[in-house]
């Protein structure tokens, strides 16, 4: 009781220069929580114009003969939809944090998983020799998942301390530094095979997207195999929010993204940094080529087109500022889940993917005016 009354007494005091007094009301809200808000709102449009236009419930289930309070098939598909990019869009937030930009996330991925398709082939198909084997005079066929695995995110890791070394030590910009991996990833892809696809994935590799990780303690929304990119994607984000929030590189991360200088004076290797954060990003964007081509038991050069700008309008979209310094990995699940809600909202109304890339860049661009807006409220301290 004591304690309690102190503790007013000193909210209600006058203390520090010029008599400022500490003010409760003032106190804002995590930006997670203005996300997550913004989710919920967009569900409840869906729904209402779910009964409106089709009679039908966007979220709840409907049908007589399934004992489910919600439609779980939809949602574990708007999870689905977005766990590739989300993988991605977890670097892409550290990069973003740390004052930086990265173009070339969708082209790694592309040129990832042709590289490690080709070392995850099987010799025989039907009982004939693989048609489509990349390197069957060097006998690289039949392999265990490890290697393909270890070629794919070294595949990334090279792209990702390129970046960082131009960046940090060369000082190009990263927009430039990125767009020139982003180029040069995509023509390598189309490149290693001579633009044709890689198929045949060895039965280990296709179990990495469509094996089942928990067996028999799935449960819920987790309750059939194929969902092991959502587990990936959860997985991932939950050891990495605890990285940013926890460790010395997430403390390193804000304090670059704030004031590059400021942080160099403190002791903070930045250029080490910027290597490290890239090299991250680089690999989480090879994670997610393992994931979509032992997913769709193929590889093609085309790959993760425009899956870097979805990672960015993901990150964005969950208040992470692109001026850096401020952001969060829980505030990027929330921005990939409004993605997975709009992508499934509009099939589910039954309109035109079309709509879908046009509402998408109007999102964008309004989670970025309102980040602008809130940086200027917060520097006159309104």
């Amino acid at each position: 009781m004591r304690a309690h009354q102190w503790r007013m007494k000193v909210a209600q005091a006058t203390h520090g220069v010029g008599g400022l007094k500490y003010d409760a009301s003032k106190r804002a809200r995590p930006p997670e929580l203005n996300v997550f808000v913004a989710l919920l709102l967009i569900v409840a449009a869906f729904e209402i114009l779910g009964r409106l236009i089709i009679g039908d419930s966007f979220l709840f289930n409907t049908r007589a003969n399934v004992d489910t309070l919600f439609n779980v098939p939809r949602l574990t598909i708007i999870i689905l939809q977005v766990s590739t990019v989300g993988i991605i869009a977890i670097g892409v937030t550290q990069v973003i944090i740390s004052g930086g930009i990265d173009l070339s996330s969708g082209s790694v991925v592309g040129a990832t998983a042709m590289i490690a398709m080709s070392f995850a082939q099987v010799s025989m198909v039907n009982g004939n020799p693989n048609p489509k084997a990349i390197f069957p005079e060097l006998g690289w066929l039949d392999l265990p998942v490890i290697v393909p695995i270890l070629v794919g995110v070294g595949c990334g890791l090279f792209a990702g301390l390129i970046n960082g070394l131009l960046i940090a030590y060369t000082r190009i910009p990263p927009f430039i530094a990125t767009l020139g991996m982003m180029v040069s990833a995509r023509g390598l892809s189309r490149w290693w095979s001579n633009g044709n696809p890689i198929s045949f994935p060895t039965e280990s590799f296709a179990g990495i997207s469509n094996g089942d990780f928990l067996g028999w303690l799935s449960f819920g929304l987790f309750s059939w195999k194929g969902v092991n990119p959502v587990l990936i994607f959860i997985s991932l984000a939950l050891l990495f929010h605890l990285v940013l929030t926890y460790t010395r590189y997430g403390k390193h991360c804000y304090a670059i993204g704030s004031n590059e200088e400021a942080a160099r004076i403190s002791g903070v290797k930045v250029e080490h940094h910027k290597v490290l954060v890239y090299s991250i990003a680089a690999i989480l964007a090879s994670v997610a080529a393992l994931v979509v081509s032992s997913k769709n038991l193929t590889a093609q050069a085309g790959m993760g087109v425009m899956y870097e700008l979805d990672a960015i309008a993901m990150t964005v979209i969950g208040g992470v500022s692109l001026s850096g310094g401020r952001g969060s990995i829980i505030g990027t699940v929330i921005g990939a889940l409004i993605f997975g809600v709009i992508i499934s909202g509009f099939t589910f109304l039954k309109l035109d993917a079309y709509y879908q890339e046009m509402v998408k860049g109007v999102i964008i661009v309004g989670a970025v005016v309102l980040d602008q807006w809130r940086q200027r409220r917060q520097a006159i301290g309104g």
